[in-house]
């Protein structure tokens, strides 16, 4: 039985020193779980119990276990090295079958997909165009073809305009047209101004002679008078629906512009609101309407285009409009007079040595040219002493070429058709205007309003919407390049700009600049277009995430490692290969999004080392050794014995 004992603590020793050995060799494999040999004794146990003074019958190997702790996380210069810190395995595809490894040493194999050295495949969420990880399990697959270009679509500023900036001032002429028919409520589609001809002496001396035409707009009437060399012209339409004046029983329609409304409400306060609130929600470009401070109705045609009101109703449906003549004309809109229109205001700025004189004896559009000291803000992008600020940015057309897009800024004065804390904003595109025509298919200037409250923020229903909707991409030549062109607000031109973009419009969101009082700071100033880009690089994020980098700037999701965990990682069967797979023991895998649950996070650029203690290793190979030499004894010993027995 002697001989037994010490045969059994031989087999013990010889496992103690193969398991040791294993984790001797593999101490510098990524990603292996060293093991131990644990041992229990032998006793021989009758049906009946064994007695006080029984002998061991040796030892056996009771589990080999895999330590499944930690091991050392060590840098490396490949960017799909993934190491994991706590608990998971990543989730590879063999064949059809699932294994589990800590070993994060990857590749792309010639297929694009992501794969480990023995070329199982990476497991994880694909990502979709958007960037938009989904929730289902697949391969990996690394997208290596270049970037198609992407056309700007928005463009956001994050900016302070300094509101302690003084109003660029300079001596000349300032004239409003104040003629007799200018913003009276007139009976019927017209807005009653005649036509008049006006002499503009130029800074050079000569003359040139404009006609207006009867019943032109404002605008139109700006946009004559600001083609001229030192003549800066902008328009403003103003009407007024008093509150006291609007009695509607239910049915009543208001028009305007050819919109029709229908205002619901229990009181005419909320019947206006209600109709102020459908305005600003309509189609109608570049019209705003606010309550005032005495509950009275005003819209506004910021570009000075007429506002044509219609009436349809029963019995008792009313309303009035008025104008900004004074003192001013009051027009009821009802059966009898089912429609009225309000003409705007022109104001005009003259450099040095700029005049007008009337060439006809009518005076329905400008009677007063007498010049006095005035607020001068005509814009010039080639003078920086015409604008306040200014910044610029690059953004991108539908073939991936690059542009500048610059924004100048001009503080306002306060006067009759300005609010306090107004700016306008000038746009151009390399160099160039970018309005949409007003008249033919010349390009106006870009100009937008921006009114702040207060507090230093935006005026949402006072300030215009930002939308350029007449670039046409040049190349270095000045000619078309052939990207998308243009749309113009008059053949549908809108916001929000469709996706993918059917032309070159784009928008400017300006809801987050500020008017404080610090000095003019460009805090964010981003677009979303990107020229074409070839592939760079591949980093992953602690989530697993795995982004693509490429040469014009711009990443890319492709999609998500997975990871995967255990009840009993105990349980999990090594098969080789630094690779696991799941038993009944270990339990069903639970697979999810690395840093969620119980997983761990990544780290990329890194691998998990093997936690093979070599030190710790090397003493339990001397003691496994000992252990061997000992039991060798005993069986020497025994044998001696046996031969001293022999020889009585």
């Amino acid at each position: 039985m002697t001989f037994n004992v010490a045969l059994s603590g031989l087999r013990a020793s010889a496992t103690d020193l193969e398991v040791t050995g294993n984790n001797i060799a593999n101490a510098s494999t990524v990603g292996f779980k060293r093991s131990r040999a644990e041992f229990g004794d032998i006793y021989s146990n009758s049906f009946f119990g064994g007695g006080t003074t029984d002998i061991g019958d040796g030892v056996t190997v009771q589990k080999v276990r895999q330590l499944h702790s930690q091991g050392n996380v060590s840098f490396t210069d490949n960017g799909l090295d993934i190491a994991i810190t706590g608990n998971g395995y990543f989730v590879l595809d063999d064949g059809g079958e699932r294994k589990f490894s800590r070993a994060g040493q990857f590749g792309v194999d010639r297929e694009g997909y992501l794969v480990n050295n023995t070329g199982m495949r990476v497991q994880g969420f694909q990502a979709d165009e958007a960037g938009t990880v989904s929730g289902v399990l697949d391969n990996l697959v690394v997208e290596t073809n270049d970037l198609a270009p992407r056309q700007t679509t928005n463009v956001g500023t994050l900016l302070n305009l300094d509101s302690s900036e003084l109003v660029l001032s300079e001596s000349g002429a300032t004239i409003d047209s104040d003629g007799t028919a200018i913003g009276i409520a007139t009976a019927g589609t017209s807005n009653g101004y005649g036509a008049q001809t006006i002499d503009v002496t130029l800074a050079d001396g000569t003359t040139t002679q404009l006609v207006t035409s009867a019943n032109a707009s404002a605008g139109a009437i700006a946009s004559q008078f600001g083609a001229l060399t030192g003549v800066d012209a902008t328009a403003r339409t103003q009407a007024t629906i008093p509150a006291g004046t609007f009695t509607n029983t239910g049915t009543m329609n208001v028009t305007v512009n050819g919109i029709s409304f229908q205002p619901t409400g229990a009181t005419v306060a909320d019947q206006l609101a209600d109709l102020g609130n459908k305005i600003n929600s309509s189609a109608l470009v570049g019209v705003t309407a606010v309550i005032d401070g005495g509950g009275n109705l005003q819209i506004i045609q910021s570009q000075g285009g007429d506002l044509v009101f219609g009436f349809a109703g029963g019995a008792g449906d009313s309303y009035q409009i008025e104008g900004t003549d004074s003192p001013v004309t009051t027009l009821t809109m009802n059966g009898g007079t089912p429609q009225g229109t309000v003409g705007g205001e022109v104001t005009f700025i003259l450099d040095d040595d700029v005049s007008f004189a009337n060439a006809a004896a009518s005076t329905d559009i400008v009677a007063n040219f007498v010049g006095a000291p005035f607020v001068n803000n005509q814009f010039d992008p080639d003078d920086p002493g015409t604008y306040n600020h200014a910044t610029s940015t690059t953004i991108f057309d539908s073939l991936g070429n690059s542009h500048i897009l610059s924004m100048f800024f001009v503080k306002q004065g306060l006067n009759a058709s300005t609010q306090p804390n107004t700016w306008q904003m000038h746009v151009q595109i390399d160099g160039e205007d970018v309005g949409d025509p007003l008249i033919g298919t010349t390009p106006s200037r870009a100009t937008y309003n921006i009114v702040f409250n207060e507090d230093g923020t935006v005026n949402d229903t006072l300030t215009d919407e930002v939308l350029i909707s007449n670039w046409v991409p040049l190349d270095a030549d000045g000619n078309p390049n052939g990207a998308l062109a243009p749309q113009n607000v008059v053949n549908g031109g809108s916001l929000p700009i469709d996706f993918p973009p059917t032309n070159s419009n784009f928008e400017i969101d300006i809801s987050e600049l500020t008017q404080f009082g610090s000095a003019f700071a460009v805090n964010d100033l981003n677009q979303n277009g990107y020229t074409t880009g070839r592939l760079v690089g591949l980093d992953v994020d602690a989530e697993g995430v795995i982004l693509s980098r490429f040469s014009n700037g711009e990443s890319q999701v492709l999609g998500q490692v997975a990871l995967a965990n255990f009840n009993d990682v105990e349980g999990l069967a090594p098969v080789g290969d630094t690779v696991w797979v799941g038993t009944f023991a270990s339990g069903d895998a639970v697979i999810g999004a690395p840093g969620t649950a119980s997983l761990g996070v990544l780290t990329s650029s890194a691998v998990e080392q093997s936690n093979v203690d070599l030190s710790n290793e090397l003493v339990n190979l001397i003691i496994a050794q000992r252990n061997y030499q000992a039991n060798s004894k005993t069986i020497e010993t025994a044998d001696t014995i046996q031969q001293t027995i022999l020889n009585i």
